[in-house]
């Protein structure tokens, strides 16, 4: 009798069980209830609708079909470019990191692909475009002032481009922006050097000054570390270096310094790169 009470105790607890894996099965925590989005869709129409999503900017929509379409055809002929399209949608998406993830995987994975500057190129890109905000892109705003970390990153990226890949259609671009950023971390080792003379740390401020003169010749910043030069030895006592400074700055700059000083040009340099296009 007592084997009876067991046998139907366990009977009873078994078809609970498996009515329970029922319910969840229900709740579709298993997933197979889940249909696969466009079934029917072939490799080519994934690609030609997240192009046409990419069109109409909507880079959500387009990094979804892009990421279906690699998940689906993962050998296919749209494989390679559409790793890459997924890297600029998010670019274009303001999602820097996974923008530089996608782009560095495709470098790592196709190392030889005819395409593969682009990646290289838009590294740069979008560490460039990462230091400013939509005002300033636009406005005037001294950019040299900002943390010069992503600056410096960006600057690298388009040496490594230049270097690996002198030949390619993206390097005139690189190169014009190397210019602009290597001017904007030299003015900002003159803001630095201003900030040690407004706390009367002469001794800093010359030494700065002279990191600028050695470090970043023909740039804006040239004329701006002499005057810094030339106050800091004045203030220091040392006359004769005070007025070799004021010297050369004399020589070289009759008329004064032909870029002010709080460069606030620089907004409309980056500015007139997102009218033109050339920040895609």
């Amino acid at each position: 009798m007592r084997l009876l009470l067991v046998k139907l105790l366990f009977i009873g607890s078994l078809g609970l069980s498996l009515q329970g894996c029922e319910s969840l099965k229900n709740l579709d925590l298993f997933g197979d209830d889940t249909e696969e989005e466009h079934p029917d869709w072939d490799a080519e129409t994934f690609y030609n609708e997240a192009q046409k999503a990419m069109a109409d900017e909507q880079y959500n929509k387009a990094i979804d079909l892009y990421q279906q379409l690699e998940s689906r055809y993962p050998f296919g002929q749209y494989s390679a470019q559409t790793q890459l399209d997924i890297a600029y949608a998010h670019h274009k998406n303001g999602e820097p990191e996974a923008a530089l993830a996608a782009a560095q995987r495709f470098i790592k994975i196709h190392p030889r692909n005819p395409n593969v500057d682009y990646a290289y190129y838009l590294r740069g890109l979008v560490n460039f475009n990462r230091s400013f905000g939509f005002l300033e892109r636009f406005l005037p705003t001294d950019l040299s002032q900002r943390d010069q970390a992503n600056m410096q990153e960006s600057y690298d990226n388009f040496a490594e481009l230049v270097q690996r890949f002198p030949n390619s259609q993206y390097v005139p671009d690189a190169k014009q922006r190397m210019l602009s950023l290597r001017n904007d971390v030299a003015m900002h080792e003159v803001h630095i050097a201003r900030f040690y003379i407004d706390r009367t740390a002469y001794v800093a401020a010359a030494n700065r000054a002279n990191y600028v003169l050695t470090n970043y010749q023909r740039t804006p910043a040239i004329p701006y570390a002499l005057d810094i030069l030339q106050e800091a030895y004045n203030q220091l006592g040392l006359d004769d270096l005070s007025h070799d400074a004021a010297r050369v700055y004399v020589q070289n700059y009759p008329d004064g310094a032909p870029v002010s000083e709080d460069y606030k040009r620089k907004g409309f340099v980056h500015g007139a790169w997102g009218f033109t296009g050339l920040d895609d």
